[in-house]
């Protein structure tokens, strides 16, 4: 008839429908490539886990027990008892928190006089530093176990601790995020008469508590999973790490595999506790690491 008009169907509606669809569909694969990755790597702790409590002739039996039967706790009284795992967790901590310590001071300390003042050579050297990250460990031990024992440090704390004590990623992470804190709050920090030292005290320390957490949290975990350098400085059992250890264990005790899992397990408590609760510092690390220069 005349006049009257057809409605068309809006498309729109459709498109915008099935766009949603498959956003949704691909969000379900990701999830689910996620979620198979995080099992994928949670197994072999789950499997360290689960052997510690087991019978040492239940270990390896095909297929694989999951709920250990009978079940041993006692496993982890008898390793205890093996090893002196206390003295070893005491060196470890003692050292991871020292180079920790002394990581953050003295990295933010170079990072802030990178990004906060002009002197010749400044980018070379800067660029050096970054370039020694490319050099692989296996290049330096031998000139740095040289070093170490000319200076009488074999089997003592600083032998392991001031090698460590400063890091070109720590640097390279604390001057970055030094570079956006404007150069008006350090003016008027130096109009109000403050000092340089007193600047970085009371002005730069108070705004890199973010980084400072970061950096401290991935020294801490480097140096408690440290196993080459102390292999070969540290001869005496009273000087021996967590990881040292549990090489030394695993070598005395190689057939207990149910008491070297217990071992690893109770070694791996401060690392996964600290993981659980400053997670949220791993992921500012990579973003700030990242910060425009």
């Amino acid at each position: 008839m005349a006049g009257t008009s057809i409605a068309k169907p809006d498309t729109r509606i459709g498109s915008s429908a099935a766009m949603k669809a498959i956003i949704l569909l691909l969000r379900g694969i990701g999830y689910m490539v996620l979620i198979g990755g995080a099992v994928l790597f949670l197994l072999p702790v789950l499997y360290m886990l689960i052997s510690s409590f087991k019978d040492p002739s239940k270990i390896f039996i095909v297929p694989m027990q999951w709920i250990p039967n009978p079940f041993k706790p006692e496993n982890y009284i008898q390793a205890m008892n093996l090893a002196p795992f206390k003295r070893y967790f005491f060196n470890s901590t003692v050292i991871s928190l020292a180079t920790m310590v002394l990581n953050v001071f003295f990295s933010t300390l170079a990072g802030y006089g990178f990004a906060k003042y002009q002197f010749r050579g400044r980018n070379f050297m800067f660029t050096a530093i970054l370039g020694t990250m490319m050099i692989p460990f296996q290049a330096i031990m031998v000139p740095l176990y040289i070093i170490v024992r000319n200076f009488g440090w074999l089997n003592t704390y600083t032998g392991l601790v001031i090698p460590w004590a400063i890091s070109a990623f720590g640097v390279f992470l604390m001057r970055q995020f030094i570079l956006s804190i404007p150069n008006e709050l350090l003016d008027a920090a130096r109009i109000d008469g403050a000092s340089e030292i007193g600047i970085f005290w009371h002005v730069i320390i108070p705004l890199c508590k973010t980084p400072m957490v970061t950096l401290a949290i991935f020294t801490f975990l480097d140096q408690w999973n440290n196993l080459f350098w102390p292999l070969i400085i540290i001869s005496r059992t009273n000087m021996r790490t967590v990881s040292l250890g549990l090489t030394e264990f695993q070598t005395l005790h190689g057939t207990a595999y149910q008491l070297l899992m217990a071992g690893a397990t109770v070694a791996t408590i401060p690392v996964l506790v600290l993981f659980i609760f400053l997670q949220r510092y791993f992921i500012r690390g990579v973003v700030l690491s990242g910060l425009k220069g």
